[in-house]
This record gives structure tokens, C-alpha cells and sequence, in this order.
């Protein structure tokens, strides 16, 4: 168990890093969150096709320290809501509810994506 831990632990730390370092390169002057967009459904389709992957299914260290670990801590529902908050904050609902939606949307086709690409001949073959 302490193995489990130390690796979503760690796994962790550097996908929140990756998600702060990337989220600093959005301009600050845009209304429109399209980073944390853009990381969460990036996440969202890393996250699907790790199921795919031999090495993953072979380790299940491998499996916590990237799902949990590196993409539970890339990706964010804590700045999703807080940056939806925000727009209608600002006076700008229907944005908010295109940015709720859309990027509920966006993920579910990301993960509807993955599946498809690890579900057909080929990635049966190379399983």
C-alpha cells in the first residue's frame, strides 16, 4: 500500500506541475479558460488510452502512479468550476454554461476517441 501511495503521490505532484506550468502560457488577458479546456480534455484522453497501453495493464504501479497520480493531478475539476464561477461573475452566463458544457462535451468525445482507437483490429492485434 505504501508503494500505491508514493506513486499518486508523485505521479501527483508532477501532473499538477505540468497543469500549472502549462496554464501559465494562456494569455492572462483571454475571457475564454481555453487552457484549462485544453488540459482537461488532453487528460481525459490520456487517461482513456492508459488501459491500452502493455506496460500499464502490467504494472499496477504503473496503472496509480499515471491515472490517479500524473492525470488526476493534470487534470482539474477544481479550476473548471472556479473559472465558470468566475464568467458568470463577470457578467458573462451564457459563456459560462458553453464553457460547462462544451468541455463535458469535449472530454466525453476525447474518451470516446481513445476507445476507439484502442478498441479496433489493429490495437486488438497488438494487445
Amino acid at each position: 500500500m505504501r508503494r500505491e501511495l508514493l506513486a499518486v503521490a508523485v505521479g501527483g505532484a508532477v501532473g499538477a506541475l505540468a497543469r500549472w506550468s502549462l496554464s501559465g502560457l494562456a494569455p492572462d488577458d483571454q475571457v475564454f479558460p481555453w487552457a484549462t479546456l485544453a488540459i482537461n480534455v488532453a487528460g481525459c484522453f490520456a487517461l482513456a488510452l492508459l488501459p491500452a497501453l502493455p506496460a500499464v495493464r502490467d504494472r499496477a504501479l504503473l496503472l496509480v502512479a499515471l491515472g490517479p497520480g500524473l492525470l488526476g493531478g493534470f487534470t482539474t475539476l477544481s479550476a473548471y468550476a472556479e473559472e465558470a464561477r468566475t464568467l458568470v461573475a463577470d457578467g458573462h452566463p451564457g459563456l459560462a454554461a458553453a464553457y460547462v458544457v462544451g468541455t463535458l462535451a469535449a472530454c466525453l468525445l476525447a474518451v470516446s476517441l481513445a476507445a476507439a482507437l484502442t478498441s479496433g483490429p489493429r490495437a486488438r492485434r497488438s494487445r
